[in-house]
């Protein structure tokens, strides 16, 4: 047994030390966001959600996530977050991504696609009904393949259509690998076109996003930073920034990007094991984090955002993070940017 003697100003000090400390964290859970929806729950353990956006009415847009257990799937839900549509029976589906406009026998197919770790494959499914379209195998020929993170890139000027795939481990490099998917009499093809990112080996990598506007790709790479690179393949391989260093308090997870004009906007990346997501400037993310703001969730892996109007309820879009508890939450873009704007 250690016995410590503190002096009466050493006694002092470190109360005021303590009460200081729980001040603080009683003050940001407070300050946290509430969500304005809480989404039905899952059978297992919610990890990703994505956003289809309705061309028809943006007001019945479709959130999409992920139940990542073994048996688990993918699930849909509307904006009052109740499920909809889901496909269950998976090998552990982690990330989903929604592309838009696959052509297949002719006619324009928007689908979300999943990462499902213990099969080594990606599904893919026509949204918002989740009816499986096809399916394609990751990493072949690798020890490693295991796969975790995925997201969709459409190329504004060719309008060829990636996935950008990410695994549980993997080598320092060459650590992502992107296919092209086309239409090949009715089935989707996918193709390697070409295997890149550096990895610290520090933990793992599972978060990706695309910024299609700019061709950038963002992944995060847990306990280390966030690294950047070219998201159109003939641009080369080259890493462009690596950013978020020494802002995390452990695991740097989902990351969400959200315009405000051509160029600029904003990017939020979950802080999982703080409850919070740093928010960093579009435009210039190596300027660091502009502000970090507490949340409702709890340790949030996935994040997705939009800026769409989605009716009343999300004029100027919503932001979606899984939480533990099985569940998502939807947040009124409006909340965070009063928060945001409050730092500026």
């Amino acid at each position: 047994m250690i016995k410590i003697k503190y002096s009466k100003n050493g006694i002092a000090a470190l109360g005021i030390l303590m009460l200081m400390t729980s001040c603080s964290v009683i003050g940001k859970k407070r300050n946290a966001l509430k969500p304005d929806v809480v989404t039905e729950k899952v059978m297992f353990d919610t990890d990703d959600p994505a956003i289809w956006i309705n061309p028809n009415d943006a007001s019945k847009s479709v959130i999409v996530g992920t139940d990542k257990q073994t048996g688990g799937g993918l699930y849909a839900f509307d904006l009052d977050g109740k499920i909809i549509n889901k496909v269950t029976g998976l090998g552990r589906p982690n990330n989903v991504d929604i592309g838009y406009g696959l052509l297949l026998n002719g006619k324009s197919v928007d689908f979300a696609v999943t990462t499902e770790r213990e099969t080594s494959k990606v599904k893919i499914y026509s949204v918002p009904d989740l009816k499986e379209i096809g399916e394609f195998s990751v990493f072949d020929g690798e020890e490693l393949r295991a796969p975790m993170g995925i997201s969709v890139f459409k190329n504004p000027e060719t309008q060829e259509i990636y996935a950008i795939v990410g695994r549980k481990t993997g080598p320092s490099d060459q650590y992502l690998w992107q296919y092209k998917l086309s239409d090949d009499g009715g089935k989707i093809k996918a193709e390697v076109v070409r295997k890149f990112g550096q990895f610290s080996g520090l933990k793992e990598i599972e978060s990706i996003a695309v910024d299609a506007e700019l061709g950038l790709i963002y992944y995060s790479d847990e306990q280390f930073g966030v690294h950047v690179y070219h998201a159109d393949p003939t641009k080369g391989d080259e890493e462009l920034l690596l950013f978020g260093k020494g802002d995390f308090k452990s695991d740097i997870e989902g990351i969400s990007i959200y315009p405000t004009e051509p160029g600029k906007g904003y990017i939020l990346i979950s802080n999982q094991q703080a409850d919070t997501f740093n928010v960093y400037l579009r435009e210039d993310p190596a300027k660091g984090r502009i502000v970090e703001i507490p949340f409702s969730t709890k340790e949030s892996d996935g994040s997705e955002v939009t800026a769409v109007a989605l009716g009343g309820r999300f004029p100027k879009g919503v932001f979606v993070a899984m939480s533990n508890g099985k569940v998502f939450h939807y947040y009124d873009w409006r909340k965070i940017e009063e928060q945001i704007k409050k730092a500026q």
